[in-house]
């Protein structure tokens, strides 16, 4: 799935396509890009994404801490558009991943809030439920 196409799929439209990272959706829900690589391992109905916008690079980054800082204040839930890429390590280390090999996918029955968020680390818990 092409990764505007993951965004459609929760009818959110990304401010531009070519960096950011997150977007909201007609029925006021949050959309973010997350990184496969950085979910911890499913507890029951339960699973938890962990992450810093400082690790993020270019202006798709100052837009997702302000999403995040919405989110916080509203208690607005998050929908996830899961990237899994060709290159861990690259996406760890800070480089552009837009010149990697990336799939897109969504979980539509995945309703998360931000249950940790500093300014920068964050920590996002995503309950599997009905659409």
């Amino acid at each position: 799935m092409l990764y505007t196409e993951a965004f459609a799929r929760y009818k959110a439209k990304l401010k531009n396509v070519n960096w950011s990272v997150s977007a909201e959706n007609s029925d006021g829900e949050l959309v973010i890009s997350l990184w496969k690589h950085r979910f911890t391992k499913p507890e029951g109905n339960t699973i938890k994404y962990i992450d810093f916008v400082t690790r993020w690079k270019g202006p798709g980054s100052n837009e997702l801490k302000a999403k995040l800082q919405e989110a916080h204040a509203n208690e607005q839930v998050i929908r996830p558009v899961i990237a899994r890429t060709s290159d861990v390590n690259a996406v760890e280390a800070g480089i552009d991943a837009s010149t990697l090999k990336n799939e897109f996918f969504v979980r539509e029955d995945w309703f998360g809030t931000l249950t940790n968020w500093d300014g920068d680390n964050f920590e996002i818990t995503f309950v599997r439920r009905s659409a």
